[in-house]
């Protein structure tokens, strides 16, 4: 199988990689400014990566072997908001 991000899945994705990205660069300058720079901001990232991102990819992976064509759709759809929505709330903090 190979990935197959079509339409507004795409665009979720773009959604949920930008978010992280800004997320990343903001606490980079905030860690930067205050002089506690360490790896462990990578290291969250990384595993942000492992823990929401790949699992959107493996559901859209799992698309053809969804017989309603919509379940796997919706959990991606869910997925992807949920992970914006954490971060649109870390940046409330």
């Amino acid at each position: 199988m190979t990935l197959a991000l079509t339409g507004w899945m795409l665009y979720a994705m773009f959604v949920v990689l930008g978010l992280m990205g800004l997320s990343f660069l903001y606490n980079l300058y905030t860690a930067l400014k205050a002089g506690s720079f360490s790896s462990d901001l990578f290291l969250s990232y990384l595993k942000d990566l492992l823990f929401y991102v790949f699992p959107l990819f493996m559901l859209s992976n799992m698309m053809a072997l969804d017989p309603t064509g919509f379940l796997l759709l919706i959990g991606y759809y869910l997925g992807a908001l949920g992970v914006a929505l954490k971060y649109l709330g870390s940046f409330k903090k």
